[in-house]
């Protein structure tokens, strides 16, 4: 989960920019784990679960990205942030040398908090393994689709539709990957400290994160290929 790079105007201040990033991670966090505890409260049936999950995650995203878009790009993950650095430091525009330093634990830290709001313990490890091959799997799909689709509305100047198209890129994906498409090692990190329905157990973070970030490679990869820069004909 995440949104747009390169949306922040340059003069932000930087402590305006890390405030946006954990506010806005831990109120994700927030929509994803208390959706889900209203699901399992309000039913049993695991497909409507995921479906109020899924819709709440979608509105609240997209509300998110276009409220903080024009703050701090609203990556609120960290492997947006990353994969946008790897891309300034190949010539291309987004948050360079401190920034992800700043970006990435207000993200982590956003995310943890964001369990405090439930009634619950803070940290209350979730049981909900996801350490079979098939969900890592699902999340290098859904972060390399999710970093081809960022990535690929910056390529081609329309990152104005990223609230709409990120939301709706993760509402899908819920249903479509074998993860329920995390897609966010801030948020991975967060919903192991939950032990809900959308949570995740702590041994299961390492490997998913790993795989999330094989996935941000695989998406640039992607980026590169399907929007190459050529040279004109005249050239």
């Amino acid at each position: 989960m995440g949104a747009a790079p390169g949306a922040a105007p340059p003069r932000t201040p930087l402590a305006a920019r890390a405030a946006a990033e954990l506010v806005g991670t831990a109120a994700l966090v927030a929509v994803v784990v208390g959706s889900g505890i209203q699901a399992t409260e309000l039913t049993d049936d695991v497909a409507l679960q995921l479906l109020a999950n899924s819709t709440a995650t979608v509105f609240g995203l997209g509300v998110l990205t276009a409220l903080l878009g024009p703050v701090s790009g609203a990556h609120f993950n960290p492997a947006v942030s990353l994969a946008e650095w790897w891309t300034a430091r190949r010539g291309g525009a987004g948050v360079t040398g401190r920034e992800p330093a700043v970006y990435v634990p207000s993200q982590i830290l956003g995310a943890i908090l964001a369990d405090a709001m439930f009634g619950e313990p803070l940290v209350k490890w979730s049981t909900h393994d996801r350490s079979a091959g098939n969900p890592l799997l699902g999340e290098v799909v859904a972060t390399a689709g999710l970093i081809l689709l960022i990535f690929g509305l910056a390529r081609t100047d329309r990152l104005r539709f990223a609230p709409v198209a990120v939301a709706s890129y993760i509402g899908a994906a819920y249903w479509f990957t074998s993860s329920t498409s995390f897609a966010n090692p801030a948020v991975t990190i967060g919903r192991a400290f939950t032990d809900t329905f959308a949570g995740i157990t702590p041994a299961s973070v390492p490997a998913s994160i790993g795989m999330q970030l094989i996935g941000a490679a695989v998406g640039l990869a992607l980026v590169a290929a399907i929007f190459m820069r050529g040279r004109t004909d005249a050239e």
